[in-house]
Formats: structure tokens, C-alpha cells, sequence
């Protein structure tokens, strides 16, 4: 867990966090009433970050190919991505907040605000076609109220340290309701969900104990509220994960400094062989 100042730093509020949190939430409204204004028709949106051209480019052929819309979010660190398809939508979450560093957790968070349904998963998972379609299907198939992701234990060591369990965005839906019942209860995707602004001094307390990364929330919503949540196995999706967990080669460009993950991506995996693995080279 990070030191305490680190928490509460407020360069760590476009990656999702509530501690040391300082918008007035009326400007969040205000902004995401223009996303879903830009978001106006569309049914099926699925979330994307612009991290690195080449494969946010690749990510949005594979969302068109399963029939829902590109939308694509991004680091300010990088900017919007080159290649954009036609039908995808490119939104700049952060044109009225100016954050140094924004994730896709921070809109995540209100999606309940911009989208009646908005699947997202990172800026650096691959999927075969045939998986795409099992997820679209998983998506399309959610009742209002429920959210899809993937649980994440943290291994045999963890099994029984419930207050560390949570549920991962690497790859997930949520639904209009869902993401209204997890803001109203102070339970969503940010991490350190005790410091929510709708959180009581009581159940500030009860969740003292509880680990402070984002998701948590996710889980806490599941077992204290009775949150609907569908698991998608993270084995499901692995093998296109391209990341730094369980990689011993893995190079990054500023270590112990802030990780920029679009230069990290390029810098350890080619995306041509990872794409020709899962068998969507012809989306190149």
C-alpha cells in the first residue's frame, strides 16, 4: 500500500482516486453531460484509452467487429490517438478538469451519468475474435442494475484475505443502474472508497481495514449491498494481456518514476506477433 502523502497527492485524482479528491462535483456533471450528449444514438459504447496509435487503433477494429462503437478516451500525456475510424467517437474527458495524468477509471466512475450501458477494459488487452464475441454477448445480455468484470484474489496466499479482494477493469461492462447504485453507495471503481464523498463516518470506519486499490469497491458493492456482478475469468482474456504482471523481462521506460505505459507497450511487445498469436493480423 502507498504511503499515506502519496494518497493523498492530488495528481492521483484522474487516476481514480478519492483521497485528496478536490472537483466539486457539479463540474463533473456538467462535463459528462456533454459526453453523453457526443455519445447521443449511440447504444453499444465501449470504452478505449489512447495509450499507444497502433493499438488503440487495433482495439477499435475489434470492437467494430462485434457491432458496438468505439470510444475512445486518452493519457493527456499522449493525446488523441492518429488513427481514428470512421463510426468511432474520440472524447477528451479531461478538457474541463486540465489533470496531468487521466485513466479510464475517472469516467468510468459516473458512467451512470453519460451512458445507459459502457463496456471498457485496458489499453493494453488483445482478444481473439471468438472471445470478442463471447464478451459481446456477455455484455448485451446484462439486466440494468448488473456490472460484468474479471475477480481478482491475488492468489493462494490471498484466498482468505477478503478485504483485499476486488474486481479488475481489465476487461467489463457496466450498466446505468449499476454504476448509480455503486456511486450512491460510495462503492465504484476509484480507489480508497473510505473517502468517498458519500461515504458516513460509520461506514468510513468499517472500511478502514479494506485495501485501498481501485475495484475494491466493486467487490465491497457485491457482498455489502448485494450488488449483481457477472465474473468474466481473467483466463478468458490472458493471453492478450500485454503487461508487466509475471514478466521478468519487462523494461520500463522511467523506473521508480510515473509509468507511461504507451512507450512501455511498443517497448515490450511486438504488436504484429501478438496479433498473428490470437489470429487478428488481418485487423493491422
Amino acid at each position: 500500500m502507498p504511503k499515506q502523502q502519496d494518497a493523498m497527492d492530488p495528481s492521483q485524482v484522474g487516476k481514480g482516486n478519492w483521497a485528496g479528491f478536490d472537483v466539486p462535483l457539479e463540474n463533473i456533471y456538467k462535463a459528462a453531460a456533454e459526453w453523453r450528449q457526443a455519445l447521443a444514438g449511440v447504444t453499444r459504447p465501449w470504452l478505449c484509452w489512447n495509450v499507444s496509435d497502433r493499438w488503440c487503433g487495433l482495439q477499435q477494429r475489434l470492437i467494430q467487429e462485434v457491432g458496438w462503437t468505439p470510444v475512445i478516451g486518452f493519457d493527456p500525456r499522449c493525446g488523441p490517438p492518429a488513427t481514428v475510424l470512421p463510426g468511432s467517437i474520440v472524447i477528451d474527458f479531461n478538457s474541463h478538469f486540465g489533470l496531468e495524468v487521466m485513466w479510464p477509471h475517472f469516467p468510468l466512475e459516473f458512467a451512470f451519468l453519460f451512458s445507459d450501458r459502457l463496456a471498457f477494459w485496458h489499453a493494453d488487452l488483445l482478444c481473439r475474435l471468438e472471445v470478442m464475441r463471447q464478451l459481446r454477448d456477455t455484455f448485451e445480455s446484462l439486466p440494468n442494475g448488473a456490472v460484468a468484470a474479471v475477480p481478482q484474489v491475488g492468489g493462494l496466499r490471498h484466498v482468505f484475505k477478503f478485504r483485499e479482494h476486488r474486481y479488475w477493469e481489465l476487461v467489463g461492462c457496466t450498466t446505468k443502474s449499476a454504476s448509480e447504485s455503486q456511486f450512491e453507495h460510495g462503492s465504484g471503481w476509484w480507489r480508497y472508497i473510505k473517502y468517498h464523498p458519500k461515504c458516513t463516518e460509520d461506514e468510513r470506519r468499517r472500511r478502514e481495514p479494506y485495501y485501498y486499490d481501485s475495484g475494491v469497491g466493486i467487490m465491497y458493492w457485491k457482498r455489502r449491498y448485494g450488488g449483481q456482478v457477472i465474473d468474466i475469468p481473467e483466463k478468458m482474456v490472458a493471453e492478450g494481456h500485454c503487461t508487466s504482471i509475471n514478466r521478468k523481462n519487462y523494461r520500463q521506460v522511467n523506473p521508480g518514476g510515473a509509468r507511461n505505459l504507451g512507450a512501455e507497450i511498443d517497448l515490450n511487445f511486438d504488436i504484429e506477433e501478438v496479433a498473428a498469436r490470437l489470429g487478428i493480423a488481418h485487423l493491422l
